[in-house]
């Protein structure tokens, strides 16, 4: 038997202009369609004939016309709810664009840790010899396309095997016990590796899960100076390196910290360095790689040069006398 045709109205899929929209919010703001039309400069029956048009193309009516008022269907302000903040995200990116068109910027993608314990703490510098270029820092742990984003450059930490063609090396690694000067007066002086055994040992807590931080643990620490079986009284494990950094200023116990994040620290004497003798070379490094569209631009030249010259004086710092 044939099926009989449907007899459903098809629905409309096509977007609705935003001059419908913004018709229909300021009636809607108003209750008053000639208060509308004001706000709008345009005619009473241009707007009329917006919300008309709306109410054709959503297929249900928003208003009820009264002698003296109007008044929001459920329906009109569902949508109201709706289209509201839509449109304020909207005008408030364009008000953004329009500020920032024709103004020099500089755009980074680093992670949080490398931003918040190297990064930020140098820009006043860069920003004090050019002021009038803008930076934003976009800092996630996702690799972001510099040739398809809006990203000028990227700062990124792999092992040699891992960069991308076209990176530059700006420092490579070494691990070292730190402590707060003030907890190391607490007790007795550490002399040896076992001597860090008394202390809470403060570690990533996903270095055991990952290959990549194998390389920053306790455990590889241990094993390279002969005491592999080595357990303190107590862990405290977090997942990010300014965490861990955070947590050694504060005190709560020995971390084995990332020397290039650390070497401001070092030299104010926030931190000190238990057992200098003791460091543990790690292969990864820290890698500068510039979008193919940006490195032409001026302010993007000058952010790089600013970004070597703060790379060589870390690598002074910690004691890196090659380029690797």
């Amino acid at each position: 038997m044939p099926s009989l045709p449907s007899t459903a109205p098809l629905q409309r899929t096509r977007p609705v202009a935003v001059g419908h929209w913004r018709a229909f919010l300021a009636v809607a703001r108003h209750l008053n369609f000639r208060a509308a039309a004001d706000e709008l400069a345009l005619t009473q029956s241009a707007v009329s004939r917006q919300i008309q048009a709306l109410e054709d193309e959503v297929g249900v009516p928003l208003f009820l016309r009264h002698t003296r008022a109007v008044e929001l269907t459920s329906a009109g302000a569902q949508l109201q709810r709706a289209v509201v903040p839509a449109l304020e995200r909207m005008d408030a990116a364009v008000r953004l664009v329009r500020q920032t068109a024709g103004r020099k910027s500089v755009a980074i993608t680093t992670w949080a840790s490398f931003a918040s314990t190297w990064l930020i703490p140098r820009l006043e510098a860069f920003q004090r010899e050019h002021p009038d270029i803008d930076i934003r820092i976009d800092a996630s742990d996702a690799q972001v396309d510099l040739d398809t984003s809006d990203v000028d450059l990227a700062l990124r930490y792999s092992l040699p095997s891992g960069r991308v063609d076209g990176a530059e090396r700006l420092f490579g690694e070494q691990l070292a016990v730190v402590a707060s000067p003030w907890l190391l007066k607490s007790t007795e002086p550490v002399r040896q590796p076992t001597d860090v055994a008394r202390f809470t040992l403060i570690e990533a807590g996903d270095a055991h899960r990952n290959q990549h931080l194998e390389w920053l643990s306790w455990r590889r620490w241990f094993a390279a100076h002969g005491c592999p079986l080595l357990q303190p009284p107590r862990w405290l494990y977090f997942n990010y390196a300014h965490q861990i950094v955070q947590a050694a200023l504060s005190g709560q116990g020995l971390a084995l910290a990332r020397m290039p994040l650390i070497a401001d620290a070092l030299a104010s004497g926030d931190l000190v360095e238990v057992l200098p003798g003791r460091r543990l070379d790690s292969p990864l490094a820290y890698w500068l790689l510039v979008g193919p569209r940006s490195s032409p631009r001026p302010e993007v030249q000058a952010f790089c040069a600013w970004l070597r010259a703060e790379a060589a004086r870390t690598r002074q710092s910690v004691g890196e006398h090659s380029g690797g």
